[in-house]
């Protein structure tokens, strides 16, 4: 479906072309009719002194060239010509006619009787012809004819004037099309910034900012917004009630099979599963939050107090065990992602990382076509392609020979896909281990980054 810009656009442009072509057609017919009647009343004007000059003459044509002056009708063939026709029926025509002689109406004609022809060796001429009773009573025949050529010049001429006027009237009729239908969207592309912003709004779309058309939607708007907050809030907040419901009898359980296993009775599958019931709960509730996240929540992270914070965080734990993590970032980042979640895909990739590989850990954010991307390398043995689907579905662990329960993956998917990002496995081309990336497109970005990130402060090297 068409949108409104286009709509409005190809709207006016359709009654524009209209309105051009039918006043074209009406104004170019109307300057041809005026064209027409002014070639006719100057072959009438002519036609009038004819008359005066042969009544001066007294109803002798010869003396006609003693009282016409115009040299076009003494010139051969000049396109103005007349004629003459006596009572007795002699025919007395202009040196302009040659031996040439002029069609003209049979019986009296009262009045001016106007006519296009062909005459003058098949040139087109308008004549004027009209039956003239001089002072003695005699009747003569008087007519004067004009080459249709000026009229057809005069008449181009209007038609190219008329098109370059048109067309040039077409060019700012388009042009105010754009403009005006620009000025009637603008507030609906305010609005729906406005909207698609609204996170970073502290209130909610103020009405009174809007035409009156679009303020009525607005305030819907702010209803149905209001609401929304209301009822991710609420699902929120159930979802932490319910873990830390959930947290207290695992608890229990957990320090009840710790005493069991200090009094020597086997307790290993009991605690494997009483760990997988922790982290099926742990990735179910960070689905529940993850589903009332995205694009529906008013979230705004800061990655470098993010990124801060963990690289202080993890590069200590690293370093206790003898390894280094190294964060390559020049600038952080404002996403609009809440900040548990991405700390909690922070803390899981991370987490997975630090357990497999064998000295180095690399963490690395930078702008990429489309969005920015967050790497979290190592140079552990890494994860087979055949096996990454796997890694990432529901507990699918590779290797047991390393604590925990194969959900941190999974979890971080989960997380990321509920705000439109991506999370890819592949190979580390710097450190040859596993690379997880996650891509954050453009739409969950603010435009400017916040502060640049201290590089030395994050590099942090083993313990000697």
């Amino acid at each position: 479906m068409l949108s409104l810009r286009k709509r409005a656009l190809i709207g006016g442009a359709l009654t524009a072309v209209i309105v051009l072509a039918v006043g074209t057609y009406l104004l170019y017919s109307l300057m041809g009719t005026i064209a027409l009647s002014r070639f006719d009343n100057t072959l009438k004007d002519r036609h009038t002194q004819l008359i005066i000059a042969l009544n001066d003459a007294e109803g002798d044509p010869a003396r006609l060239s003693e009282n016409i002056f115009d040299p076009a009708f003494r010139t051969p063939f000049s396109g103005r010509y007349w004629q003459i026709i006596a009572p007795d029926g002699r025919v007395f025509t202009s040196n302009s006619m040659l031996s040439e002689r002029l069609e003209v109406p049979s019986g009296i004609v009262e009045g001016a009787l106007f006519r296009d022809a062909v005459e003058m060796r098949s040139e087109p001429v308008r004549t004027v012809h009209q039956s003239v009773r001089l002072s003695d009573g005699s009747t003569w025949g008087v007519t004067v004819a004009e080459a249709r050529e000026s009229l057809t010049i005069e008449r181009a001429a209007t038609r190219r004037s008329l098109l370059l006027a048109f067309a040039l009237l077409a060019l700012l009729v388009f042009a105010g099309a754009i403009v005006q239908t620009t000025a009637i969207m603008h507030p609906i592309d305010r609005l729906r910034k406005d909207v698609a912003g609204r996170w970073e709004l502290e209130e909610g779309l103020n009405p009174e900012e809007y035409p009156e058309e679009v303020a009525p939607l607005v305030t819907d708007i702010n209803d149905l917004l209001e609401r929304n907050r209301e009822i991710i809030g609420g699902a929120r907040r159930q979802a932490a009630d319910l873990a830390h419901a959930l947290k207290t009898p695992s608890a229990i359980l957990r320090n009840e099979l710790t005493a069991l296993a200090e009094q020597g009775l086997p307790v290993t599958a009991s605690v494997d599963a009483l760990d997988r019931v922790d982290a099926q709960l742990g990735r179910s509730l960070a689905r529940m939050r993850a589903a009332n996240s995205g694009a529906s929540a008013k979230a705004s992270t800061s990655l470098a107090a993010s990124i801060s914070r963990f690289s202080r965080l993890f590069g200590a734990m690293a370093a206790r065990d003898g390894k280094v993590l190294e964060t390559v970032c020049d600038k952080g980042f404002v996403v609009r992602i809440d900040t548990q979640d991405i700390e909690e895909v922070m803390g899981n990739l991370l987490d997975n990382a630090l357990k497999w590989c064998r000295e180095t850990v690399r963490l690395t954010l930078e702008p990429v076509k489309g969005g920015i991307m967050m790497s979290i390398e190592d140079d552990g043995p890494g994860i087979p392609e055949d096996g990454r689907r796997e890694a990432l579905s529901s507990g699918g662990r590779l290797d047991s020979s390393k604590p925990g329960t194969g959900l941190g993956l999974a979890i971080a998917l989960d997380l990321l896909n509920a705000y439109g990002a991506e999370l890819r496995l592949a190979t580390s081309a710097g450190l040859g281990g596993l690379s997880a990336e996650v891509f954050i497109p453009n739409k969950l970005i603010r435009n400017q980054p916040d502060t640049p990130i201290a590089l030395d402060a994050f590099q942090l090297v083993p313990a000697t």
